[in-house]
């Protein structure tokens, strides 16, 4: 990894409204909405994003930060001295001053054909970054990404349970006791989250357990 190190946080600092354009942005091309329903934006993927890097997650506050630092190989999990936090500040910070240099607009007024450009860059490692591997940030861009489009609405992102109801997830655990030997039938159901248990708008059984609306499959 070409970083010199973590560097102070007050030389990092990228207001929280210019990173969530950023963000807001950049998921935008990585799941567009479609057809098929509405895209990361929508989704509330920034708004996931947002509370992951200000909790225990984005400051890494239970995880080793003693070093050394060489290059890791994917079995041997995170390896770099900068928190998820201080990645982002700085792969946003040195990607808008890269768009400013070629398209003389930051990402998130950039025409989407550019902001595609700039994304390929940094997943290709094409584009480099002073402060941390461009393919490292994007990286990290694009699981949060995912993550935010399949967690419980409860984290901030997969808004209306938009990408449960895009896999046909039911979410929350219910009783499946009475479809253990349906082998092969498809399980259609309402998904229902943590969010909707903590709103009282799914309904319950005895155990807390929520209860599942079954749908009717439209071949």
């Amino acid at each position: 990894m070409r970083s010199t190190g973590a560097r102070p946080l007050a030389d990092l600092h990228v207001p929280d409204a210019a990173r969530n354009r950023f963000v807001e942005a950049a998921v935008a091309r990585l799941i567009p909405a479609d057809e098929l329903g509405p895209g990361a934006k929508e989704a509330g993927v920034a708004t996931f994003i947002d509370r992951q890097l200000f909790g225990g997650w984005g400051t890494m506050a239970k995880m080793y930060r003693q070093g050394p630092w060489p290059e890791g190989t994917p079995q041997q999990g995170y390896q770099s001295p900068l928190t998820p936090q201080q990645v982002y500040r700085i792969g946003i910070r040195e990607a808008n001053a890269h768009c400013a240099k070629q398209v003389r607009q930051q990402l998130q007024r950039a025409h989407g054909s550019q902001q595609d450009e700039v994304l390929r860059g940094l997943d290709g490692g094409k584009i480099e970054l002073e402060g941390v591997r461009s393919q490292f940030f994007f990286n990290m861009l694009l699981a949060n990404t995912l993550e935010a489009s399949f967690a419980d609405p409860i984290y901030g992102g997969n808004r209306d349970k938009a990408g449960w109801k895009l896999v046909g997830f039911p979410g929350v655990a219910a009783v499946y006791t009475t479809h253990v030997d349906q082998h092969g039938v498809p399980y259609n159901a309402v998904p229902v989250s943590i969010q909707d248990i903590v709103d009282n708008v799914a309904e319950v059984d005895e155990h807390g357990h929520p209860k599942h609306v079954l749908l009717t499959r439209k071949d």
